[in-house]
Parts: C-alpha cells; structure tokens; sequence
C-alpha cells in the first residue's frame, strides 16, 4: 500500500502511528506550537515531562543485553568536540580477522543487536556503537545542511575507527545504519572490506507524482504538512507519562520479536528510553530527508562511485514494504563489481529480529569471503 510504503520508508513507521491513531491526542498540541519557538522549547521542557533519564536508559539496555553469553566490553569511545559514541565489543575468537561493524538504524541502539550479537561474534571480532545523537552517544548539535549533517555522521565514524585502532572493516548498517555505511565507504573506501547493507533507507530517488502506482492520499499529505515543523519523536515526547504505554500498545510485536530471550517489556521499555532523550541524531535525519521520508541525498545517485573493488550485500524481507527494487538498482550501477542481493523469507524490517536464525546464517556466509 501507498500509505504503508510512504511512512515505511522513514524506517519509523511505528513512532508515526502514535500520530495516525491518536490524532485528537496531539492535534490541540500542534495547534497552539508556534514554530519560532520550537527548537529550544521543546527540547528544553518535553524531556523533563517524559518519565525517562539516561539512567533508566542505561538500565533498560543492561537489562537487555543481559542475555548474551559471549564475554564484551562496554566503553565511550571519545571523539572531537567533547563528544563520545557508546561502544560495545566483542573480541571472538579470531583476533586476526576483519572485524564486522554494526550500524544501527534510525531509533535505535546496540540493545536491538541482542539476538545476533551471540552467534556473529564467535569467528571475528565485532563492534557494535549507538551513532552520534542516538542512544548513550553524545546528543551532538548537527547542521541543518543534510550534506553536512551526513558528513557529521561519517567523520563520527572514522573518528572512532581511528580511536580503536581498526584497520579496515566490515560494515553492517540496517536503515539509516545502511545509508551511512555507503555514505562512509564513499569517503573512506580504504576502510572498508565489504558492506552489507540490511533494508536501507535513503537509496531511492524519490518518484514523480506520476510515476507512483497510486498517488499519495489526501491523508498523508495533510499528515505529512502538520508533522512536517516537528521532529519524527515529537509525538512520543508530547504523550509524556502516557508514552511507555503507547509504545507498548502501539507495537506490541516488537515483544514478540524477542520473546525467545524475553517474556516481559524489556524490549519495549529499552526502545521507549531510546527515543525520548533529547533530540539529536533525529534532528539530522529528519534534515536529510524531503516529504513522506525520502533521502534529500538519495544514496543511488552516488553509489556508483564507491571503489568497484568493495563487495555490496543487500538484504530485505520478505514481508516489508521497503522497496527492494533498490538492490537491483545497485546491481545495475555496479556491472563491475560483486553485488548480492538476498532476501529472508518471513521478515519485515527488522530482518535481524524477525527471523533472527536465518539473518546470522547468512551474514556469517558472507563473511566466510571476508579475512
């Protein structure tokens, strides 16, 4: 569907329905919101309103990290301007080997890598970071130029690199995880060993009116004007006390995800905590997006200039409704180089978390090709 594919496409579809099924909630908040005010208003007075702190974050993902079995550390690893991206690694039995890096997507963190972390550490090391403005990491003040918020995002990246001594890598990116890892091996191709992107957002150009198989409804676009001066969480912060409730309302099938490690609301409490801090990093992505989520960059207009000598591995669901046309784009940018598509039946856009068994089987296949 149009609606689903359009709000999809943000990677945040299920921050948005918070929007789309409490309407009368907000709608007398937007009203009386004047724009000329929001940027220090809302971050100065919403967090405080919202029963969170980066305390009861720091619990909530100890909690659901809790499970995992292979020995890791935790550490900040420091960058300029006094800022610090919260690091977990994991130094698997080869030492040697390139290690595989994990880009988490918009709204999320390292907790959400719970179920892969496990088995994807046992032949190389791997290193798993929230990205600048999101999660423990530093809630940087990013440009509201989207090239120079994307630079701010990649020099983050390599700053860290550098700091932990890494040679080069293997980079997983899931949803804006997946955008940045191109956007970084564009960069700083020397890095990079192979890139594995996991239902990216930010590849597709967006269409013309005339080129959708059904134009957009009245409804979205309407929604898309009055949420257009706010940021995408500004819902969750506005429900306040009510905001823990909503999320476990709202997606109740994020419990389900991860119920084979959790029979309770870990996994919802984690994400709530996530999402409500101060904005940040959700201030930069909604500054490199253009209305119904479309990238303002759109990455396939420059993928074609990563080193032909980078392998790419693009992974969708089965189920989701992000557009998987994009990895044959990629395919056909790319004649010269080694491109995979692979798909994984039964999931949606948490490929990792929806079929958990079948996404480490074969991002380890992968990495098989990988010293």
């Amino acid at each position: 569907m149009v609606e689903e594919a359009a709000l999809t496409q943000l990677g945040v579809a299920h921050r948005v329905l918070v929007f789309l099924r409490f309407p009368s909630l907000f709608y007398s908040f937007f009203k009386f919101l004047d724009t000329t005010v929001r940027s220090w208003w809302l971050t100065s007075w919403l967090p405080s309103w919202c029963p969170t702190s980066q305390c009861k974050l720091k619990e909530a993902e100890e909690r659901i990290l809790q499970p995992i079995r292979s020995k890791f550390s935790k550490q900040f690893v420091h960058i300029s301007n006094d800022n610090k991206l919260w690091t977990l690694v994991f130094s698997g039995s080869g030492e040697r080997r390139t290690p595989l890096v994990l880009l988490h997507g918009f709204g999320g963190g390292v907790g959400l890598w719970a179920l892969n972390l496990d088995v994807l550490s046992h032949q190389r090391p791997v290193y798993a970071f929230d990205l600048l403005g999101f999660g423990q990491s530093s809630r940087a003040c990013f440009s509201t130029d989207a090239k120079e918020a994307e630079m701010q995002f990649v020099e983050s990246i390599e700053e860290w690199r550098s700091k932990l001594g890494l040679e080069s890598m293997v980079m997983l990116g899931h949803n804006l995880g997946g955008y940045l890892a191109a956007a970084y091996s564009l960069k700083y191709p020397s890095r990079v060993k192979h890139m594995i992107l996991v239902e990216p957002w930010g590849l597709p150009e967006r269409p013309a009116p005339g080129d959708q198989d059904r134009p957009i409804p009245v409804w979205i676009k309407a929604l898309g004007a009055l949420l257009s001066p706010f940021n995408p969480l500004a819902g969750l912060r506005l429900a306040g006390p009510l905001g823990p409730v909503l999320v476990q309302t709202l997606r109740p099938d994020f419990k389900k995800k991860f119920a084979t490690i959790f029979n309770d609301d870990t996994v919802t409490e984690y994400i709530y905590h996530l999402n409500v801090q101060s904005p940040s990093g959700e201030t930069a992505f909604k500054n490199m997006t253009i209305p119904y989520g479309w990238a303002r960059r759109p990455m396939l207009r420059r993928i074609g200039l990563i080193h032909s000598d980078i392998p790419i591995t693009v992974i969708y669901g089965s189920r989701s409704s992000i557009d998987g046309h994009s990895g044959n784009s990629v395919k056909e940018i790319r004649p010269n180089s080694c491109v995979e598509i692979i798909t994984i039946r039964g999931a949606g856009h948490y490929v990792y978390a929806d079929q958990p068994e079948d996404f480490n089987h074969r991002v380890l296949q992968i990495l098989k090709t990988v010293s």
